[in-house]
């Protein structure tokens, strides 16, 4: 984890789950922290659970908001006068059949957990090809590779950020060796994440499906994601065996995988 010592980390979701407990992980290395999430309350209250929070500080912003990210970024980057990793890891999940779910929340979904990670990204990579060094971090899914009932607009969004990722990859490549792209695509995780997922009427489901319950605890789940983080990995697939085996079979056995998913337990 030294390897985080004083570098400057910028993370979106920071206030429960997955984004709670990098901050967590990184506080403990040293790393410089700038928290964001829409809840000014819960970012304060994760500040204060690291014993080392003199290094930590708070940026709260809607993900929905993207007329206001050129301030923000700007924001962020006079914390510490530049920023080393930025890694997405806001958004909303869904909980509902496609043909229950109204246009609204699939925009307000592609919304969040895609467009915001491109606005966010154009603004941010400006600042690391003049540095010529730094590191955006894309928060997916293994939704990202395959795609499940009950979710079918959350499917997209991380389908979508990986068809955008990948070409901005390719693209920094030629411009700037010193910028990477880091894709983490998780499986259940136990969080929080499915009380504030999509109804099909954009209501919230309230409560944890099964899948989640029986996921992987977050403080084991970051220690896998900072290692591919560290190791500037362009894609890790994180979760148990299970979601891992499913990317697999749709790659090599995408016929296979139509039967598979048509009874795969995913609530």
């Amino acid at each position: 984890m030294n390897e985080f010592k004083d570098r400057v980390v910028w993370i979106t979701g920071a206030s429960s789950g997955i984004g709670e407990a990098l901050v967590k992980a990184l506080a403990k290395s040293g790393a410089k922290l700038i928290l964001s999430a829409r809840r000014l309350t819960e970012l304060e209250r994760v500040k204060n659970s690291c014993s080392k929070n003199d290094h930590i500080r708070i940026l709260p912003f809607d993900l929905k908001a993207t007329d206001e990210f050129k301030s923000i970024v700007t924001e962020a980057i006079s914390f510490w006068g530049h920023i080393d990793i930025m890694i997405m890891n806001g958004g909303i999940a869904q909980r509902s059949l496609a043909k229950y779910t109204t246009l609204e929340v699939d925009r307000e979904i592609m919304e969040v957990d895609y467009f915001s990670c491109v606005a966010l990204s154009k603004l941010i990579t400006p600042h690391f090809t003049e540095r010529n060094s730094g590191q955006l971090v894309v928060v997916s899914s293994v939704m990202g590779f395959i795609g499940t009932p009950f979710r079918s607009g959350y499917a997209a969004a991380k389908h979508a950020l990986h068809g955008y990722f990948d070409s901005l990859r390719a693209e920094l490549w030629k411009k700037s060796k010193g910028v990477y792209v880091t894709l983490i695509a998780p499986g259940w995780v136990r969080t929080n994440i499915t009380y504030n997922a999509l109804n099909g009427d954009g209501s919230k489901l309230n409560s944890m499906d099964n899948a989640t319950a029986k996921g992987i605890d977050p403080d084991i789940f970051v220690i896998k994601m900072l290692r591919a983080i560290r190791k500037k990995k362009n894609t890790a697939v994180i979760g148990g065996p299970k979601e891992v085996f499913a990317v697999l079979v749709q790659r090599y056995f995408p016929d296979l995988f139509v039967r598979l998913v048509r009874v795969m337990a995913v609530r």
